[in-house]
């Protein structure tokens, strides 16, 4: 809303410009032309205190009265300047432009000066070129900065910019343009104090941004290109990136990784099902609650694990995972890979984990589908003789067995799809896989819930700082 005092103010300016309504209306903010003519209606009324526009030989008076002769020989001076008599009639108040003929006529017959010809002498041509150059000047500006600010969307019509944004916009005028500092403080209306203090916060502002994009750079291009920015922000709080730890909010990590054009991989495919069909009785599902809903954490490490198998294509076939996951926190604690997905890829796996779990009193919950590897009498029998509790899913329920699931999207998003496997070996296929999952384990950032806070820690870490065996 504009106050009395900036309609009066805006409506002298305009009076005191000499421009049209229309003129005056596109130079960046001021209003419209139909709210100028709203407060010069008002004016009129005498709403408004405006002074009236003092023109040299206008005309005051009354109604049927003749003209002052000073107002003639103005026109007649207008008319050698080469001033349309219609317009010289519309500056001083004059009825018509024919009257500013006849006292053109009248004054010894003196022409008027052909269209666009100005005859000035001494004084007045220099104080009138003075006054086209200025208004020249103020117009190439105003278009400049137009200019620049088709630019950035988000900035507006001058008078809406703030402090910093007018320094943007003052230094790229400078920069681009070649205007001076002083030329530019006019424009924008605005303090050298506070443009320069603007200015320096700009850079500084800028410096943070470059600062944080080379960073953001380092911990994406370090994960292999596989973290989002939750954990692209984790690594450069923590420093695993290689650097000096730095406190990064999300929202400038989200702008860096979106400026450069970093994205993690997402390309899911369908993966292998190990269904084999109904052998036997299914042992009990021991992750399902009585609600529906699944529970499968773990208050310590060894006690519950889930496995599952799936695939990956490669040079001259197909390669075949099977791991054994710890539900406490998520770690691929063994796993196996062979050409197959027979039982002896998933007893090698779980005889492999067997292997390496400490002596505990507690029995170990192995979780799995129903595929026929896992209804197999091997896998029974180590199951009976390392004390492990089956549990397995129910018929065709993929979430009953999530959290394999959810390990082998992790898996493939950020080893597997995306890439050309076409060259790639089963030999070196293993080596790259065995190498990931170790990096899973002691190099990838994960996200806990500790005291209610979101902690990032690479698993080996949480578990060493938490006083378990690795």
């Amino acid at each position: 809303m504009y106050s009395k005092q900036d309609k009066e103010r805006i409506l002298a300016d305009w009076r005191a410009s000499g421009l049209t309504a229309t003129s005056f209306c596109r130079i960046p903010g001021n209003p419209c032309r139909m709210t100028l003519r709203r407060w010069r209606r008002e004016a009129e009324r005498g709403e408004l205190d405006v002074p009236e526009r003092r023109v040299r030989g206008r005309a005051d008076r009354p109604r049927h009265k003749r003209y002052p002769e000073a107002t003639r020989r103005e026109a007649v001076s207008l008319l050698g300047r080469g001033m349309r008599p219609c317009d010289v009639a519309r500056r001083l108040g004059v009825s018509s432009g024919q009257v500013v003929k006849s006292w053109a006529a009248a004054a010894g017959g003196a022409a008027m000066a052909p269209r666009g010809a100005i005859r000035m002498e001494g004084d007045e041509a220099a104080a009138r070129i003075a006054e086209l150059e200025a208004e020249l000047a103020d117009a190439r500006m105003t278009a400049d900065a137009l200019k620049e600010m088709v630019r950035d969307p988000k900035s507006g019509d001058p008078a809406s910019l703030s402090n910093r944004q007018k320094a943007g916009l003052g230094e790229r005028l400078r920069r681009d343009c070649g205007y001076r500092l002083k030329e530019v403080l006019a424009f924008l209306r605005i303090s050298k104090s506070s443009y320069e203090y603007a200015r320096r916060s700009l850079e500084r502002r800028e410096a943070r941004r470059g600062a944080v994009a080379e960073r953001v750079r380092a911990a994406f291009e370090a994960s292999g290109r596989v973290y989002g920015y939750r954990r692209v922000r984790a690594s450069i709080a923590s420093g695993a990136d290689g650097g000096e730890p730095m406190a990064v909010s999300e929202r400038e990590v989200r702008r860096a990784m979106r400026e450069g054009r970093m994205a993690a991989r997402r390309t899911r495919r369908r993966g292998w099902s190990s269904y084999g069909g109904e052998t036997d009785g299914r042992p009990a599902n021991a992750p399902l609650r009585a609600d529906g809903t699944h529970d499968f954490s773990a208050p310590a490490p060894w006690l519950t694990v889930v496995t599952d198998v799936t695939e990956f294509r490669v040079r001259g076939g197909k390669a075949y995972l099977s791991p054994v996951i710890d539900c406490f926190d998520g770690e691929p604690a063994a796993w196996s890979v062979s050409r197959h997905p027979d039982s002896e890829l998933t007893d090698s796996s779980l005889e492999s984990y067997l292997a390496r779990r400490p002596g505990r009193p507690e029995p170990l919950v192995a979780h799995s589908d129903g595929g026929s590897t896992y209804r197999s009498g091997s896998w029974k029998r180590i199951c009976s003789e390392g004390g492990v509790v089956r549990s397995m899913s129910r018929k065709g329920c993929c979430p009953d067995n999530a959290r394999a699931e959810g390990f082998f999207g992790t898996l493939k998003e950020e080893f597997y799809n995306g890439r050309d496997w076409s060259q790639v070996g089963f030999d070196e296929f293993r080596r790259m896989l065995d190498g990931y999952l170790e990096w899973y384990v002691h190099g990838r950032l994960k996200a806990f819930r500790e005291g209610g806070r979101t902690v990032y820690d690479t698993i080996a870490g949480r578990r060493r700082r938490l006083g378990h065996q690795v």
